[in-house]
């Protein structure tokens, strides 16, 4: 199992007080409405989620780094299993023309304000049982979703992703490889439930047969 390096440059492009997420909101009130994956989640207040999820192309470099690691052609199918406002699908329309592309996401705001020219291609479901056939997808992802789900949840959410697969996998999570990181995770996140260490989630991912690559987010 490799570990990859597609998003770790995104994520720690942004600045985060985690202190004043625990301090200055009712970090319980800010977290149910995160769980809910609607407005307040993606273009509420930023103590709700993301503050406003807006395209803005950031995520082209993560499509061109994909497409030329997975050797990413026309006529290639790719999926995105949480896939929100489905940006980084979009980008991987523009850095290999002819692509086709797949996605579902359990947030129906983010589907539904997902850019225009994707939404035919996805779906408002969960994970846990995905509504593709054995073996449709050359490349498989799954960015920031997996940490979401409950232990019993992720185990076949990763069969789930190992089972569409005929090519490529990957997918990335948060984690922590430190008591400080392990503290920083807890006052930001909102919706996690699965609070792994990297060897965790190693060992996670193999018991389910998973044997595509995987990234880690981690809070410094």
């Amino acid at each position: 199992m490799n570990e990859m390096n597609f998003v770790n440059a995104i994520h720690t492009s942004t600045k985060r007080d985690y202190v004043a997420r625990v301090v200055e909101y009712d970090k319980a009130e800010c977290a149910e409405k995160a769980g809910q994956w609607g407005f307040d989640y993606w273009d509420g207040d930023r103590r709700y989620g993301y503050g406003g999820y807006r395209y803005d192309g950031r995520w082209r470099r993560v499509a061109d780094a994909m497409a030329a690691h997975y050797g990413l052609k026309a006529g290639m199918r790719v999926l995105d299993i949480g896939c929100g406002k489905a940006h980084l699908l979009y980008e991987f329309t523009q850095a290999v023309p002819g692509i086709e592309i797949a996605g579902l996401d359990i947030s129906a705001y983010g589907v539904e304000n997902a850019i225009e020219a994707t939404r035919p291609f996805l779906k408002v479901d969960d994970c846990v049982e995905l509504p593709y056939a054995d073996a449709s997808f050359d490349l498989t992802i799954s960015l920031n979703t997996f940490h979401n789900l409950k232990n019993f949840e992720l185990d076949q959410a990763l069969r789930e992703m190992t089972r569409v697969s005929k090519g490529s996998k990957y997918f990335c999570v948060e984690s922590y490889r430190n008591e400080r990181e392990k503290a920083n995770l807890l006052y930001w996140q909102l919706t996690c439930r699965a609070f792994l260490m990297p060897d965790e989630w190693k060992w996670a991912a193999a018991r389910a047969g998973y044997d595509g690559d995987v990234e880690f987010i981690t809070f410094a």
